[in-house]
């Protein structure tokens, strides 16, 4: 592993590794796991920004919407902990916006890769084998199971932590003279918004109820604004959901409305399942 400079040692990445475990420990509806990645990271962030405004600032970057693969998320964390140690080292040279730009353009694809390796691979793998010998009333069931799941998991936690320090440092050292990071993060808000569009399709779900005509000529609201304009009504909650986040409004406030009005207008008809 190399270090940037002389203001992270390898004992502040360790502390980052043994944080990330938390990721799970305090998930939440409304950003999900950016408590325990604002925890992992806080020690890093106390030690590079001393100062108690540069802190708060590092830490509220750090409080938006995160969620990855655990034994993936550590590899942005890498990433994440060399960028603000540039940050730190040359604060008028660095565009602090491009951390949560290059956060949220690989938690998306990383999750990918490790929710199926992981959940859908290995973990299969590992029950599958464990029950074998605990059907058979051997002790060695729960124990291989949990080696052959936490074993890989765990290492590729630490490899991916170093691995992505490692990267942001080496790419670092090349964006001032060839503008890497101001291309990264505008290609990284056109990925982002791709999610988010691809999200909105496939993910938010509309129906309204009734429909025009009879028997076989019948056509259904949907069909309708449908052929105006594909998932349009998915698009305008979305936009009316941003719409009210950028005038303040609570995200609770936001989601107990939406239950109230789905649950309204689906008695009066206006909406089905």
């Amino acid at each position: 592993m190399t270090m940037s400079s002389n203001l992270l040692t390898k004992k502040d990445l360790k502390g980052v590794f043994w944080r990330s475990l938390t990721l799970e420990a305090s998930w939440n509806y409304e950003r999900q796991q950016n408590l325990a990645y604002s925890y992992a990271m806080n020690k890093v962030l106390a030690k590079l920004y001393p100062a108690g405004e540069e802190r708060k600032r590092a830490l509220q970057r750090h409080m938006v919407f995160f969620n990855c693969s655990p034994p993936l998320a550590t590899f942005i964390m890498g990433i994440n902990t060399a960028m603000e140690e540039k940050n730190a080292e040359d604060p008028d040279n660095f565009d602090p916006d491009s951390i949560n730009n290059v956060k949220a353009a690989l938690m998306g694809p990383l999750s990918g890769i490790g929710d199926s390796f992981f959940w859908g691979t290995l973990r299969i793998l590992a029950t599958g084998l464990g029950t074998s010998f605990a059907l058979q009333g051997n002790i060695l069931g729960p124990i291989l199971f949990l080696l052959v799941y936490n074993v890989p998991a765990f290492a590729i936690r630490w490899f991916g932590l170093f691995k992505g320090y490692d990267l942001g440092v080496d790419m670092l050292k090349n964006a001032e003279s060839t503008g890497f990071i101001a291309k990264f993060s505008y290609g990284a808000s056109i990925l982002g918004l791709m999610v988010i569009g691809g999200m909105t399709s496939s993910m938010v779900t509309v129906n309204l109820a009734g429909s025009i005509g009879q028997g076989n000529e019948a056509q259904t609201w949907n069909s309708i604004v449908n052929g105006i304009l594909p998932n349009m009504l998915p698009l305008g909650c979305v936009m009316l959901i941003y719409w009210l986040l950028k005038k303040k409004v609570s995200t609770v406030v936001i989601l107990i409305g939406i239950f109230v009005l789905s649950i309204v207008m689906a008695y009066f008809g206006i909406l089905k399942v």
